[in-house]
């Protein structure tokens, strides 16, 4: 297994990438690729005591570097020697089994599709985090495309219940579909058809769709893949986020408040270690960008190292997991009739 790094992506670049690289290949068994400037990388290979990259761990010079400030549309175009679009070119070209990046999310959302491109007959790919709820569910989509259509959160429903099969080792995902009430009859004009595809999809046994959830019953781990257009799927991501935040710090300053509330942490900390390790992101690794044709994944921006290795570790576990070829072979069940007139055309 061989995994392609954007080793200049992130707040921490090179230093984070390569770490995390070097952590993979010695504890994973994985070969690594970190594609960036050359003499950068090699630097932090030296602080991290190492004289030349040890077997498994390969070097390709990227003279240019995608940064925030740059287009997101257009970055990977006008510049083509970036670690971004070298290291996507290396996947696309077979020369890698996944790729993984730090840096801007709106470039490797563009540059994934537009250079590895979409699975055929995927309208839009849709980022899918695990969320630190009872059971990891699967949010899709968190923020790729804010305008959607049933259609696309169709595809959205399928593939995150391959991701929560095929990554999670859970059969028989729960889908539920993100709403403002449990009814069959909630939500806008959207979210009243996706119902009734999604209901279809049940009926003929190709996912399990549990109808609608709220986004309490939702953090509370009532299904396993939730389905929303991007916009209410960020605005839900990122306000669990914040709760999470806000409930951490609270509960810190509860715990410091006292002599006697310090010793009371002393007695619970293994309790406030699993809490911590729930809430931490570096744990899952990175959102997997599901819809494209080659494993991509999107690690957080202010990923350490540790973050790295684990997102080199799920990219390795979505390149042999079959999920891309699982939509491949099921994508007629996925398409609308006007979409597969379409997609034909494509």
């Amino acid at each position: 297994m061989k995994i392609i790094i954007d080793a200049m992506g992130g707040d921490n670049a090179p230093r984070s990438n390569v770490e995390g690289a070097l952590s993979a290949v010695r504890e994973l068994g994985v070969e690594c690729v970190l594609v960036g400037q050359g003499d950068e990388i090699l630097a932090a290979l030296r602080e991290l005591g190492c004289d030349a990259p040890p077997p498994g761990l390969e070097i390709v010079h990227a003279s240019e570097v995608v940064t925030m400030e740059d287009n997101a549309a257009t970055a990977f175009k006008e510049k083509k020697d970036s670690s971004l679009t070298v290291g996507l070119n290396l996947v696309k070209d077979g020369k890698g089994d996944a790729f993984v990046s730090a840096g801007s999310t709106g470039a490797l959302l563009s540059a994934a599709t537009l250079v590895t491109k979409r699975i055929r007959g995927i309208r839009r790919a849709a980022m899918a985090p695990q969320l630190p709820v009872p059971g990891g569910a699967i949010l899709i989509d968190a923020g790729a495309t804010a305008e959607c259509t049933p259609e696309y959160l169709l595809q959205f429903a399928f593939m995150g219940s391959y991701y929560a099969e095929h990554i999670q080792g859970k059969p028989q995902p729960r889908v539920g579909l993100l709403n403002i009430g449990a009814e069959e009859g909630k939500g806008t004009a959207l979210q009243k058809e996706t119902h009734a595809l999604l209901k279809k999809a049940d009926e003929e046994g190709r996912i399990h769709f549990t109808g609608n959830v709220e986004a309490r019953e939702a953090v509370l781990g009532a299904v396993d893949v939730i389905v929303a257009d991007g916009y209410s799927g960020n605005i839900f991501l990122k306000t669990l986020e914040g709760t999470a935040l806000f409930l951490a710090g609270e509960m810190k300053k509860m715990f410091k408040k006292n002599l006697l509330t310090k010793l009371s942490a002393v007695m619970v900390s293994s309790g406030i270690r699993d809490f911590k390790k729930l809430l931490d992101s570096r744990e899952v690794g990175g959102t997997a960008l599901l819809g494209i044709s080659r494993p991509v994944i999107k690690a957080h921006g202010s990923s350490d190292g540790y973050a790295i290795r684990n997102a080199i570790a799920q990219a390795a576990k979505f390149a042999s997991s079959g999920i891309i070829e699982s939509v491949t072979e099921n994508i007629e069940y996925m398409r609308l009739p006007v979409m597969k007139e379409e997609a034909e055309k494509i």
